[in-house]
């Protein structure tokens, strides 16, 4: 069984089922996408790992992480393996040193873990080939992507930019604690994209 590498390309609001999110992956060496819809917590995960936020308090993939670190075993690969009716299966590749095994996953949580572990996805050919879609001209559909994904991430959204933009930088880091306290990840993404710009 070849697989073929994935990279995370974004996340963007579901057109087809409200409180929703595509999460489009591509192929490493190819010009195939892989979009799969999953929930709007898993969304959220995925993009607070994409985005280097740190919650004050673990989300359920940061407890799976600690959990697994906790009794030495660490995860190698995230498989994306089969496509049956509609739905995307996945598997969590994991080793505890002495023995290798995979568990059973939703591909958002497989990736969400993946994400934290920081090891590569993959899917298998018969996957991309039925639910893959070719884009003929790259560079213009992926800046169209990465914008419609930084427009509508579960972690952003377009309200009281200005604002932000005439607050100080000590301003800034207090709100940006608080929002994080509050577990106001949506805030705190704003928040740090302000701070970002000023650095």
């Amino acid at each position: 069984m070849k697989k073929i590498q994935l990279e995370i390309l974004g996340l963007s609001s579901s057109q087809s089922q409200t409180g929703s999110f595509a999460l489009v992956l591509g192929e490493r060496e190819g010009n195939r996408r892989l979009p799969i819809i999953i929930g709007m917590f898993e969304a959220q995960s995925i993009a607070i790992q994409i985005e280097k936020i740190n919650p004050n308090r673990p989300l359920t993939h940061d407890l799976f992480k600690s959990f697994a670190e906790q009794l030495s075993v660490s995860i190698t690969e995230v498989l994306i393996s089969d496509l049956k009716e509609g739905v995307f299966y996945s598997k969590i590749m994991c080793s505890d040193g002495v023995k290798d095994f995979e568990l059973d996953a939703r591909p958002s949580d497989a990736i969400a873990i993946g994400l934290r572990f920081g090891v590569p996805i993959y899917t298998v050919e018969s996957v991309l080939s039925e639910a893959g879609i070719i884009l003929s001209d790259l560079e213009d559909e992926d800046e169209e992507a990465e914008e419609m994904a930084v427009k509508s991430s579960p972690t952003s959204s377009s309200g009281s930019k200005e604002s932000l933009s005439q607050t100080s930088v000590e301003e800034l880091n207090k709100l940006l604690n608080d929002a994080l306290e509050k577990e106001d990840y949506e805030r705190a993404a704003k928040i740090r994209d302000e701070l970002n710009k000023r650095n």
